[in-house]
């Protein structure tokens, strides 16, 4: 009769030396690694605790300003330009796409032309561009075009304000750049499947939307999320067009009270709590597109909170 073997939680329990020998092996030291984490740890706390104490930070004025009406407005406005622009550039994208996909040269070549131009040159630049238009056009009407009559006229300073200025320089330019995710997760589906569907009849707009596009998603949603979080960050650009965002109020206020740092702090808080809350969202949407595909479901949300919360594409 054989003598049964003691077991543990984890499994046979190891007896003697080539036990312990084994449990070594499994689970080695790593004093390298204690070591670091003890020197991040403490710097950690120090930066924190500098910081915290630094009576050159002013945090007295940071709380005071944190939900100050006029610093309110301005985020406001960045959440109106974020999602605006992304609207306005997702349907861009997804146009432009569809003209790089298309049989015809033409539609191919300016779809091109298009990707290339915008993406080829600085948004700051297109920013200041938009805003001086009307040096170009002073004014914008409707009328027969090539020299015809004009119907209606408006002024262009009138009509292209700041936030509309703005409004263009960042929808127009991520049109550009979602124009090339919503290609490559056009490319991605099988196209087999779109043959399966034209040999049952149907149309190419039903095989676009009913079959190509739904399956596309899962490529497209993450980069899309990707490229919302960075227009959140990316709209701060314009207050070097006085676009009235989070930043452009922030500055007019340290110029009047010259707590440039603290001000600063207020409106980067902000940022912080804006992207956060757009990376959760993105977590949670990542994971509803990625039902039935287990090896692009989205990693943990801690994860995905810290990835967003760096620098991924404001200097465009």
């Amino acid at each position: 009769m054989s003598t049964p073997v003691k077991t543990s939680a984890t499994g046979p329990a190891s007896a003697g030396p080539a036990g312990l020998e084994a449990n070594r092996i499994s689970h080695p030291l790593r004093p390298g690694r204690w070591l670091a984490a003890g020197v991040t740890a403490l710097v950690l706390a120090w930066l924190a605790w500098t910081i915290a104490i630094n009576p050159n930070l002013h945090w007295d004025i940071v709380v005071k300003y944190q939900f100050d009406r006029v610093i309110l407005e301005g985020l406001w406005v960045t959440v109106q330009l974020t999602v605006a622009s992304m609207a306005i550039g997702v349907v861009l994208g997804v146009v432009v796409a569809l003209m790089q996909v298309s049989d015809s040269r033409i539609l191919r070549s300016g779809a091109m032309a298009y990707v290339w131009f915008f993406r080829g040159t600085p948004l700051l630049v297109q920013l200041i561009f938009w805003f001086n238009i009307a040096l170009i056009f002073p004014e914008i009407g409707l009328g027969v075009p090539f020299g015809g009559p004009k119907l209606m006229t408006w002024e262009t300073n009138t009509l292209v304000t700041g936030f509309v200025a703005a409004l263009l320089g960042l929808s127009i330019n991520e049109g550009a750049y979602m124009s090339e995710i919503v290609r490559a997760g056009l490319r991605a589906v099988d196209p087999g499947q779109q043959e399966a569907a034209a040999a049952l009849g149907m149309s190419r707009a039903k095989i676009m939307t009913r079959v190509v596009l739904p399956q596309a998603m899962r490529i497209i949603v993450p980069p899309t999320g990707n490229q919302f979080i960075s227009m959140l960050k990316t709209t701060s650009l314009v207050s070097v067009i006085a676009g009235a965002d989070l930043l452009t109020v922030a500055q007019r206020l340290y110029l009047t009270n010259f707590e440039v740092i603290a001000l600063l702090i207020v409106a980067s808080l902000w940022y912080l709590v804006l992207t956060t809350v757009a990376s959760i969202g993105q977590y949670y949407l990542e994971r509803r597109f990625s039902r039935g595909f287990g090896a692009t479901a989205p990693g943990n949300l801690r994860g995905r909170i810290a990835r967003n919360l760096r620098f991924t594409g404001s200097a465009r």
